[in-house]
Protein backbone atom coordinates (compact mmCIF):
# COMPACT_ATOMS: atom_id res chain seq x y z
CA UNK A 1 0.00 0.00 0.00
CA UNK A 2 1.24 3.46 -0.95
CA UNK A 3 0.88 5.90 1.95
CA UNK A 4 0.31 9.56 1.08
CA UNK A 5 0.70 11.50 4.32
CA UNK A 6 -1.49 14.57 4.87
CA UNK A 7 -0.95 17.05 7.70
CA UNK A 8 -2.61 20.40 8.26
CA UNK A 9 -1.12 22.86 5.77
CA UNK A 10 -0.38 20.31 3.02
CA UNK A 11 -0.29 21.53 -0.58
CA UNK A 12 -3.55 20.17 -1.97
CA UNK A 13 -2.59 19.76 -5.62
CA UNK A 14 0.64 17.96 -4.72
CA UNK A 15 -1.22 15.43 -2.60
CA UNK A 16 -4.39 14.90 -4.58
CA UNK A 17 -2.76 14.74 -8.02
CA UNK A 18 -0.66 11.85 -6.71
CA UNK A 19 -3.65 10.06 -5.19
CA UNK A 20 -5.69 10.54 -8.39
CA UNK A 21 -2.98 9.38 -10.81
CA UNK A 22 -1.89 6.39 -8.72
CA UNK A 23 -5.50 5.24 -8.30
CA UNK A 24 -5.98 5.57 -12.07
CA UNK A 25 -2.97 3.24 -12.30
CA UNK A 26 -5.00 0.83 -10.12
CA UNK A 27 -2.48 0.96 -7.30
CA UNK A 28 -3.41 0.65 -3.64
CA UNK A 29 -3.19 4.17 -2.20
CA UNK A 30 -4.17 5.33 1.28
CA UNK A 31 -4.24 8.89 2.48
CA UNK A 32 -2.94 8.99 6.03
CA UNK A 33 -4.09 11.78 8.32
CA UNK A 34 -1.30 13.14 10.50
CA UNK A 35 -2.57 14.68 13.72
CA UNK A 36 -6.16 14.65 12.48
CA UNK A 37 -8.51 12.53 10.39
CA UNK A 38 -9.53 15.60 8.35
CA UNK A 39 -6.40 17.57 7.53
CA UNK A 40 -6.92 20.99 6.01
CA UNK A 41 -4.63 22.01 3.18
CA UNK A 42 -2.69 25.23 2.82
CA UNK A 43 -5.56 26.72 0.80
CA UNK A 44 -8.41 25.74 3.10
CA UNK A 45 -9.44 22.46 1.44
CA UNK A 46 -10.20 19.77 4.02
CA UNK A 47 -9.80 16.10 3.14
CA UNK A 48 -11.15 13.07 4.98
CA UNK A 49 -8.11 10.79 5.26
CA UNK A 50 -8.54 7.08 4.59
CA UNK A 51 -6.79 6.19 7.85
CA UNK A 52 -5.26 8.00 10.79
CA UNK A 53 -1.53 7.76 11.41
CA UNK A 54 -2.24 5.63 14.48
CA UNK A 55 -3.96 3.01 12.30
CA UNK A 56 -1.19 2.75 9.70
CA UNK A 57 0.13 -0.79 9.18
CA UNK A 58 3.86 -0.26 8.56
CA UNK A 59 4.33 -3.84 7.37
CA UNK A 60 1.86 -3.19 4.53
CA UNK A 61 3.78 -0.20 3.14
CA UNK A 62 4.98 -0.41 -0.45
CA UNK A 63 5.87 3.30 -0.85
CA UNK A 64 5.75 6.62 1.03
CA UNK A 65 4.73 9.96 -0.50
CA UNK A 66 5.15 13.35 1.20
CA UNK A 67 3.40 16.37 -0.31
CA UNK A 68 4.82 19.78 0.47
CA UNK A 69 3.13 22.95 1.54
CA UNK A 70 3.50 25.05 4.64
CA UNK A 71 3.08 24.40 7.43
CA UNK A 72 2.26 20.90 6.18
CA UNK A 73 5.90 19.98 5.63
CA UNK A 74 6.80 21.06 9.17
CA UNK A 75 3.84 19.10 10.56
CA UNK A 76 4.86 15.97 8.64
CA UNK A 77 8.43 16.23 9.86
CA UNK A 78 7.28 16.44 13.52
CA UNK A 79 5.27 13.21 13.23
CA UNK A 80 6.89 10.15 14.80
CA UNK A 81 4.76 7.94 12.51
CA UNK A 82 5.99 9.73 9.37
CA UNK A 83 9.57 9.34 10.60
CA UNK A 84 8.98 5.63 11.31
CA UNK A 85 7.42 5.10 7.88
CA UNK A 86 10.37 6.81 6.18
CA UNK A 87 12.88 4.77 8.17
CA UNK A 88 11.00 1.56 7.34
CA UNK A 89 10.77 2.43 3.63
CA UNK A 90 14.42 3.41 3.35
CA UNK A 91 15.54 0.31 5.27
CA UNK A 92 13.43 -1.92 3.01
CA UNK A 93 14.53 -0.05 -0.17
CA UNK A 94 10.92 0.93 -0.91
CA UNK A 95 10.10 3.94 -3.07
CA UNK A 96 9.98 7.25 -1.22
CA UNK A 97 8.75 10.45 -2.86
CA UNK A 98 8.60 14.07 -1.74
CA UNK A 99 7.63 17.27 -3.53
CA UNK A 100 8.09 21.02 -2.99
CA UNK A 101 9.35 21.69 0.56
CA UNK A 102 8.96 18.05 1.65
CA UNK A 103 12.34 16.88 0.27
CA UNK A 104 13.74 18.88 3.20
CA UNK A 105 12.37 16.16 5.51
CA UNK A 106 14.45 13.59 3.63
CA UNK A 107 17.47 15.89 3.68
CA UNK A 108 17.26 16.52 7.42
CA UNK A 109 17.12 12.75 8.06
CA UNK A 110 20.14 12.10 5.82
CA UNK A 111 18.17 10.07 3.27
CA UNK A 112 19.34 12.22 0.35
CA UNK A 113 23.06 11.90 1.10
CA UNK A 114 24.82 11.31 -2.21
CA UNK A 115 21.55 11.30 -4.18
CA UNK A 116 20.40 13.73 -6.85
CA UNK A 117 17.27 15.61 -5.78
CA UNK A 118 15.20 18.70 -6.44
CA UNK A 119 12.91 20.86 -4.31
CA UNK A 120 11.06 24.15 -4.14
CA UNK A 121 13.43 27.07 -4.78
CA UNK A 122 14.93 28.27 -1.52
CA UNK A 123 15.01 24.82 0.08
CA UNK A 124 18.20 23.66 -1.63
CA UNK A 125 20.22 24.07 1.58
CA UNK A 126 17.76 21.75 3.36
CA UNK A 127 18.71 18.73 1.23
CA UNK A 128 21.58 17.77 3.52
CA UNK A 129 24.29 16.02 1.54
CA UNK A 130 21.93 15.61 -1.42
CA UNK A 131 23.05 16.83 -4.83
CA UNK A 132 20.64 19.54 -5.95
CA UNK A 133 19.42 19.45 -9.56
CA UNK A 134 17.43 22.29 -11.05
CA UNK A 135 14.78 20.04 -12.54
CA UNK A 136 11.04 19.45 -12.29
CA UNK A 137 11.25 15.82 -11.15
CA UNK A 138 14.30 13.77 -10.18
CA UNK A 139 14.50 10.06 -9.41
CA UNK A 140 17.70 8.64 -7.95
CA UNK A 141 17.57 5.09 -6.69
CA UNK A 142 14.40 4.61 -4.68
CA UNK A 143 13.86 8.34 -4.07
CA UNK A 144 11.81 10.68 -6.27
CA UNK A 145 11.68 14.42 -5.60
CA UNK A 146 9.89 17.25 -7.37
CA UNK A 147 10.01 21.04 -7.41
CA UNK A 148 6.45 22.09 -6.60
CA UNK A 149 2.75 22.31 -7.35
CA UNK A 150 3.24 23.18 -11.01
CA UNK A 151 4.81 19.78 -11.66
CA UNK A 152 2.48 17.72 -9.45
CA UNK A 153 1.04 15.77 -12.40
CA UNK A 154 4.52 15.05 -13.79
CA UNK A 155 5.57 13.92 -10.30
CA UNK A 156 2.52 11.65 -10.05
CA UNK A 157 3.12 10.22 -13.52
CA UNK A 158 6.74 9.46 -12.61
CA UNK A 159 5.47 7.58 -9.57
CA UNK A 160 2.98 5.69 -11.76
CA UNK A 161 5.84 4.79 -14.09
CA UNK A 162 7.92 3.51 -11.18
CA UNK A 163 5.17 1.80 -9.20
CA UNK A 164 3.06 0.42 -12.06
CA UNK A 165 4.52 0.39 -15.59
CA UNK A 166 5.77 2.82 -18.21
CA UNK A 167 2.85 1.83 -20.43
CA UNK A 168 0.36 2.55 -17.64
CA UNK A 169 1.88 5.97 -16.99
CA UNK A 170 1.87 6.75 -20.72
CA UNK A 171 -1.78 5.68 -21.04
CA UNK A 172 -2.77 7.89 -18.11
CA UNK A 173 -0.79 10.82 -19.53
CA UNK A 174 -2.65 10.51 -22.84
CA UNK A 175 -5.99 9.97 -21.12
CA UNK A 176 -5.74 13.14 -19.06
CA UNK A 177 -4.44 15.12 -22.06
CA UNK A 178 -1.09 15.90 -20.46
CA UNK A 179 1.70 16.74 -22.87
Amino acid sequence: MIAVFLADGFEEIEALAVVDILRRAELSVLTVGVGTDTPTGAHGISVCADVSEDALDMAALSAVVLPGGMPGTLNLEKSAVVQQALAFAMDQHLPVAAICAAPSILGHAGYLNGLHATCYPGFESELGEGIYEEAAVVTDGTVTTAAGAGVAVDFALELARRLATVATADDIRRGIQCR
